[in-house]
């Protein structure tokens, strides 16, 4: 099974950024940054949606923030919950 890639939140905005500014297309920025064009529009799209709370309160974006971290979190422990039940199969404990 292929490993899926994970892209820097920095890397998704600069490229949001990029697809926002219409200089190229979708297929001209996925070749550019080696990343298929859907996800560039899903980013993009993601971008538009999240503006408005760029100029909201502090306290808007600290909740956004701490539901971000909840997730990935929430998929943490389902990681490290999966990998015990390996060794606990394993090693026969």
């Amino acid at each position: 099974m292929a490993n899926r890639r994970k892209f820097s939140a920095e890397f998704k905005a600069r490229v949001a950024l990029e697809a926002l500014v219409g200089d190229k297309t979708l297929a001209e920025l996925a070749t550019k940054h080696n990343v298929h064009p859907n996800m560039i529009a899903q980013w993009k799209r993601q971008a538009k949606e999240n503006m408005p709370s760029l100029f909201s309160r502090k306290a808007d974006r600290s909740q956004v923030v701490g539901e971000a971290e909840i997730k990935d979190l929430h998929a943490k422990i389902g990681q490290l919950t999966v990998e015990r039940d390996f060794l606990k199969k394993a090693f026969g404990r």
